[in-house]
């Protein structure tokens, strides 16, 4: 979901460093943006119970079908006007779809605490991997595939633990999930950092689903370890 890979790449002409620190500082700028529609949509979730009206399977099916056909939006604007009004309406839906397991979380006694702590994880997995993009020196755009790969494994098992309900497999599949998706974040901006990646908005959607992951990751964990001391 996050990649487009270009096999021509090492051939285009390379950016200056001034072009490719404005689509970073776009990249950045767009990806907090984002948040602000993000949070609306949870909120508007948890006040109208959308999200929770709808069964798992339910909620699945409009969770792939609106996140797939965003995603296509994005791609067919991201060079347009419509670029930036197109992915925050995605992040909005994301934030919609969100809200299931926010008021979940929210139900338990220190449900709010839980998401603030989720919240500070994602935000230290974030600084981290943009540290760490900008140091690395070497060349991070093969790890791209095998991160694809442990991507569609894992919404393979995601998919087979809504039938199976099984705590110990959600926790596995959270912690694998943080791990895949925080390199995502890596590799997504050390693309940009290097060259391979020339569009903000494409680079934005990459980097915001890989935090979107890892919140609901770590936000699923705590969840699962919070109803359990209760």
């Amino acid at each position: 979901m996050n990649q487009t890979y270009h096999d021509l790449s090492a051939y285009a002409a390379p950016l200056s460093s001034a072009e490719r620190n404005r689509v970073l500082r776009n990249t950045y700028w767009l990806l907090a943006l984002s948040m602000i529609p993000t949070v609306a949509g949870a909120w508007l979730g948890l006040a109208t119970g959308i999200s929770r009206a709808m069964s798992p399977m339910v909620g699945l099916i409009v969770f792939m079908a609106g996140s797939f056909g965003f995603m296509f939006a994005i791609e067919k604007t991201k060079n347009s006007a419509a670029g930036v009004p197109v992915l925050l309406g995605f992040t909005f839906f994301m934030g919609v779809m969100l809200s299931r397991l926010v008021g979940m979380v929210l139900g338990l006694n220190n449900g709010a605490s839980l998401i603030m702590t989720a919240f500070a994880g994602t935000g230290a997995i974030f600084l981290g991997m943009a540290t760490l993009s900008s140091v690395i020196k070497r060349d991070l755009s093969n790890m791209g595939k095998f991160l694809f790969v442990g991507m569609i494994m894992l919404l393979v098992a995601g998919i087979a633990n809504i039938f199976i309900q099984s705590s110990a497999l959600m926790i596995t599949l959270s912690v694998l999930a943080i791990g895949i998706f925080s390199a995502f974040i890596l590799h997504d901006l050390k693309r940009v950092q290097d060259g391979y990646e020339t569009n903000y908005i494409t680079a934005t959607l990459g980097v915001y689903l890989s935090l979107y992951n890892v919140f609901q990751s770590l936000l699923s964990i705590l969840g699962i370890m919070g109803s359990n001391d209760d």
